[in-house]
């Protein structure tokens, strides 16, 4: 793990991981290796990675939050522009955390990283002017499996950041159910 420092089960969360990869840097900028495999297995991180995303958004833009019901995948989440509110709530029936979240800021200044289990519910708000966000997934996109859950449940009780522009979310993401409507 010479190239990342990892925090395991942040927020008391099992799975969770923040993961901060070591950035080498002189008057000509820096560098960084977003993504080793041989690191992420030493650190027990045995994830076969299939796709990978990358959106692009403006400040107040809330994306989530999302999950998918019967193919769920792993997440590794970065930003590679601007900074964002990155949130994962543990939607695993059984779990000691089920319905409890961790937020972390990612910013293309921090290089943080997190790893996101299955069964997470996932979703960020855009601090920046504009924010890109890459993620990498363990499993395809299905679009019929889509699920969500309401940003502002009052069970999961996030607590975004106040920014100075509104939130901007989707008509989807505005209708979303809540944790306790979910048949999980």
């Amino acid at each position: 793990m010479g190239q990342i420092k990892v925090y395991f089960n942040v927020g008391g969360i099992e799975g969770l991981s923040v993961i901060i990869p070591k950035v080498h840097g002189d008057e000509r900028g820096s560098f960084c290796e977003t993504y080793n495999k041989r690191d992420m297995q030493e650190a027990g991180f045995n994830v076969d990675f299939v796709q990978d995303n990358q959106s692009r958004s403006s400040k107040g833009v809330l994306r989530g939050l999302h999950f998918q019901v019967k193919y769920p995948q792993t997440k590794l989440v970065r930003v590679v522009r601007g900074a964002v509110f990155d949130v994962a709530v543990d939607l695993r029936r059984g779990s000691a955390t089920f319905g409890k979240y961790y937020g972390v800021e990612l910013s293309e200044d921090n290089h943080r990283q997190i790893l996101i289990p299955k069964n997470f519910a996932h979703g960020f708000l855009v601090l920046s002017e504009v924010a890109e966000f890459c993620y990498k997934c363990d499993d395809f996109y299905h679009p019929n499996d889509e699920g969500g859950v309401f940003y502002a449940d009052p069970d999961i009780n996030i607590q975004w950041p106040k920014i100075d522009a509104p939130f901007i979310l989707s008509d989807k993401d505005k209708h979303q159910p809540l944790l306790k409507e979910l048949s999980l």
